[in-house]
């Protein structure tokens, strides 16, 4: 039994790192040519991404954001993001605003991964 649990758990643990290690791919190869990730990292045409989640949204100094992100009165979860790696046009849209952010349509198991991933940095 016990061989079994640790079987069980060494296999959970090797899966989350590949999770992981997806989403940092990810992140990586799309949205790295716009983002950074590290802490105190430089702006490219996108602000850095370091400790995004839980932050107010457009607060990222130094950056020029779009009227939709310049005028938000929301903090980053998983719900907006969620939202907005599916399609930030539209959410911008919605709200009667525009956005400089091309659509990424990014959906699903991607979106969760790299959300996990976001979430990781702080």
């Amino acid at each position: 039994m016990k061989k079994m649990l640790m079987i069980a758990s060494a296999t959970t643990i090797l899966l989350s790192g590949f999770a992981i290690t997806e989403a940092v791919a990810a992140a990586e190869s799309k949205c790295k040519s716009c983002h950074t990730f590290d802490q105190g990292g430089k702006k490219k045409s996108g602000p850095n991404l370091f400790g995004i989640m839980g932050k107010k949204a457009g607060t990222v100094e130094g950056y020029k954001y779009g009227s939709y992100l310049k005028g938000a009165d929301f903090t980053w979860n998983e719900e907006n993001m969620r939202a907005w790696l599916a399609d930030s046009k539209a959410v911008a849209k919605a709200a009667g605003a525009k956005t400089k952010m091309g659509k990424q349509k990014i959906k699903g198991e991607k979106a969760d991964k790299l959300i996990a991933f976001l979430n990781g940095l702080k």
